[in-house]
C-alpha cells in the first residue's frame, strides 16, 4: 500500500529543504523520524510533520481498506521538494557602492510516498543495455563478458591448430 502526503508553502528555500529530504529517502519511517528529530536545520520540524502525517494517512487508508498495516513496516518509498512562489516583500537590504536589494522569502512544497511494500533491491537485479538482466559468474564478470572470452579462446586454438596442421602440411610437401 502506498500513501502520500504534501505540506505546501513552507517557510524556506527549496534548496535548503531538499539537504533535509535526502536524508530520508529510502529509510525505514523510525528511522526517518530519529534522523530528523536529531537534524540541525530549520526545514527539518516541517518534513518530520510531512512524515508523521504521511503515516497517519497509510493507517487510515488502512483502515478504510480493512488491512492491518503496522506503521513500523512502512518506508519512505519517495521524497522531493518542489518550489514555492516567491513572496514579494517590500523590504530594501543595503548593498555595495549605495545600491539596494529587495528581500526575497522564499516557500518550498514538501511531498512524501511511504510504501508498506518490501523494498526492491536495486544491486541484486541490474540491467544490460538491451534491457535483459545480466546474470554474474563466479569471476565477477557478465556471462555475456564470460562467454565473449570463451569464444576468443577457442578461436585462438582453433587458429594456433590451423597453423600448426598447415605447418606440418607444408614439411611434408617438401
Amino acid at each position: 500500500m502506498e500513501t502520500k502526503a504534501s505540506a505546501k508553502y513552507l517557510h524556506g528555500s527549496a534548496q535548503k529543504a531538499r539537504l533535509v529530504v535526502d536524508l530520508i529517502r529510502g529509510k525505514n519511517v523510525n528511522e526517518a523520524l530519529a534522523l530528523l528529530q536529531f537534524t540541525n536545520k530549520r526545514a527539518a520540524h516541517h518534513v518530520e510533520a510531512c512524515v508523521r502525517s504521511a503515516v497517519a494517512n497509510a493507517t487510515e487508508a488502512a483502515e478504510k481498506a480493512n488491512i492491518a498495516i503496522d506503521p513500523d513496516d512502512l518506508w519512505v518509498r519517495g521524497a522531493f521538494v518542489d518550489q514555492g512562489p516567491t513572496k514579494k516583500r517590500y523590504r530594501m537590504r543595503p548593498a555595495p557602492q549605495g545600491r539596494a536589494y529587495r528581500e526575497r522569502r522564499h516557500f518550498c512544497h514538501v511531498t512524501v510516498l511511504l510504501s508498506s511494500d518490501a523494498k526492491e533491491e536495486k544491486q541484486t537485479a541490474k540491467r544490460g543495455r538491451n534491457g535483459r538482466s545480466d546474470t554474474a559468474s563466479t569471476s565477477g564478470k557478465s556471462s555475456r563478458a564470460a562467454s565473449l572470452k570463451a569464444d576468443n579462446r577457442s578461436v585462438k586454438k582453433e587458429d594456433s591448430a590451423s597453423t600448426e596442421s598447415a605447418g606440418s602440411e607444408a614439411t611434408a610437401k617438401e
